[in-house]
């Protein structure tokens, strides 16, 4: 039965359950909110979305009052807006006047809400807050002082991802978000995925930006500085120069990088499709000849940092195969300058990632060998974009270009990496023929796309009756993982990523994504699948040279030195 209520005059009707901001929201009308975040409980603790209903003294949080049959609300009356108003003067009393400088001048949910609400004087003054800056985590800068106390990071950090690295401290007034035992962020448990950057509000929460570092290199001689970019990073840049959300314009991104003054511009989905062939090869040979099983999936190091922490147990399950941004860095280094005559020192190989956690990756120890690391540093989508604009380019007037070959050159099945799902079914693909010699009838493994949190499937190879799981977000993780302690045996594969719907949704992704944009940048990703005319890995041509001239096969010791690794158990406070 549907409930009958009045909002400004107007009739509305609700469902039962429904908040007063459900039924808001789908009647295209708003109210601002800070703590609220879409599909999480309701705390209503900053008190913004506040509305007056009659017979009620005190004004009710929208996000958690739940609607009744005859409600009168008032969402905009004069006490309301006064209140949301007093709210916002009082986190801007306390907080830094920098947003000249402040990494989302522009971006900031506070600074709109100062702009919509029209504050334009400071009635109330308080003391500024004094809390030291955290650059201790190779991918991830925390600032404090910006922070208003919404508790959004918190609420991602423990009830998306499980890892908690990050938690309200004190009482009243003296209350700050910080890590166990006052540490930096280095020492936590944190993993890198950037959840909490794209749900802070303000400038509290940042990447740590490898920008200066590259234009340094760019500007030296003496350095061969080459990029490689993400399968996902082109259907989400988009956003940043006003295109529609998932329009893939790579042709212009590389037309923009190469007037920035790369030297080389390639397609990470390259070596997407050189970790399939590792990997494939790698599920096969565990499931012929008795190896550890369920093998799990090793492209993201928010989650190989997490099962170091966590998940102990599973560290023999997990592909040896480095990801395909450190398996681009070790060709680039070795490969490629052996072909080009470059010398691997003289190469400052730079990756356009759609995460925060490849910045943690890019320096591990193991990624290093003789001094040279694979790869140098580490742009998020939103620092390419910055990059761009730096530069002074117009994106939109340029001509679309080619990645540079022999690197450049992908297969489909590279490029749907960027969603969850999309390693697992490009695995598949090439398993399939690996076994039984031939393709797969129809290419397209739908049990294993959408933005569904777990996902599991059943695929007959030859003899072999195959069990997949795909998972996102680390506690759907931690509740599989949990599964197969207690005694689950029915899965062979699993493909893990830290981040919510995969790397279309990472953490280096444009600010302010949606669920409307990150289904806008799956669908792209699986179109350009549909149409492309290599779907599988081992039919990329430069793969199978790279093999005939180099490698020699997959799995073979020149692979394994070049595009495995090992990970261990990591100590948690």
């Amino acid at each position: 039965m549907k409930l009958k209520i009045e909002v400004n005059n107007n009739t509305l009707f609700a469902e039962p359950g429904e908040t007063i901001l459900d039924v808001l929201n789908r009647n295209g009308m708003s109210v601002p909110t800070l703590c609220h975040m879409k599909g999480f409980l309701p705390t209503g603790s900053c008190r913004m979305c506040v509305v007056e209903v009659e017979g009620r003294r005190n004004l009710v949080t929208a996000c958690s009052e739940p609607v009744t049959e005859g409600m009168r609300i008032k969402t905009h009356s004069s006490r309301v807006i006064e209140s949301r108003k007093t709210i916002v003067e009082l986190l801007l009393s306390n907080h830094p006047d920098d947003c000249l400088y402040c990494e989302r001048n522009g971006s900031c949910e506070l600074q709109k809400l100062s702009e919509d609400l029209n504050v334009r004087e400071r009635r109330i003054s308080g003391t500024k807050n004094k809390l030291n800056l955290d650059v201790s985590s190779p991918s991830i800068v925390r600032d404090p002082e910006k922070c208003i106390l919404c508790g959004r990071c918190v609420r991602v950090c423990e009830e998306i991802e499980a890892v908690s690295a990050i938690e309200f401290v004190g009482r009243g007034s003296k209350t700050f978000i910080g890590t166990p035992f006052h540490h930096g962020l280095n020492l936590s448990t944190c993993v890198n995925c950037g959840q909490c950057i794209m749900v802070c509000p303000t400038g509290a929460l940042k990447e740590k930006p490898h920008i200066a570092e590259i234009r340094d290199n760019l500007c030296n001689p003496n350095k061969v500085v080459i990029v490689q970019h993400a399968p996902s990073i082109s259907v989400s840049l988009a956003e940043e120069f006003g295109f529609k959300p998932g329009q893939n314009i790579v042709g212009l991104m590389h037309a923009a990088l190469r007037r920035i003054g790369f030297d080389y511009v390639f397609d990470t989905s390259f070596s997407a499709d050189l970790t399939i062939m590792e990997e494939a090869s790698e599920l096969i040979q565990r499931v012929t000849t008795g190896g550890t099983l369920p093998m799990i999936t090793s492209c993201c190091p928010g989650w190989i940092k997490y099962a170091e922490e966590f998940a102990h147990d599973f560290l023999p399950n997990l592909s040896t195969c480095k990801s395909p941004q450190q398996m681009m860095g070790a060709i680039v280094k070795n490969y490629f300058a052996e072909k080009e005559d470059i010398a691997p020192e003289n190469i400052y190989s730079v990756s356009i990632m759609p995460c925060t956690a490849k910045k943690f990756e890019q320096q591990r120890e193991e990624m290093t060998h003789n001094g040279i690391s694979d790869v140098d540093a580490v742009l998020t989508t939103r620092e390419l974009a910055r990059m761009i604009r730096l530069y002074g380019i117009d994106i939109h007037s340029l001509e679309p270009e080619l990645a540079d070959s022999p690197l450049g050159t992908r297969s489909s099945a590279g490029k749907i990496f960027g969603s969850s799902g999309g390693v697992m079914e490009a695995a598949i693909r090439s398993a399939y023929y690996f076994i039984t010699g031939k393709e797969l009838v129809r290419f397209q493994v739908k049990d294993v796309r959408g933005l569904e949190g777990r996902k599991e499937a059943r695929v007959q190879i030859g003899d072999l009756d195959v069990g997949v799981a795909v998972v996102s977000g680390l506690k759907n993780a931690s509740l599989l993982l949990d599964e197969l302690r207690n005694g689950r045996n029915d899965l062979h594969f699993i493909e893990i990523m830290a981040c919510p719907g995969g790397c279309i949704n990472g953490g280096g992704q444009p600010i302010g994504t949606t669920i409307e944009k990150v289904r806008a940048r799956m669908a792209t990703l699986y179109d350009i699948d549909e149409k492309d005319a290599i779907k599988v890995s081992h039919k990329n041509p430069y793969i199978i040279e790279l093999y005939d001239r180099y490698l020699g096969k997959p799995l073979s010791q020149r692979s394994h030195d070049l595009l495995h690794t090992h990970y261990q158990k990591r100590e948690v406070y």
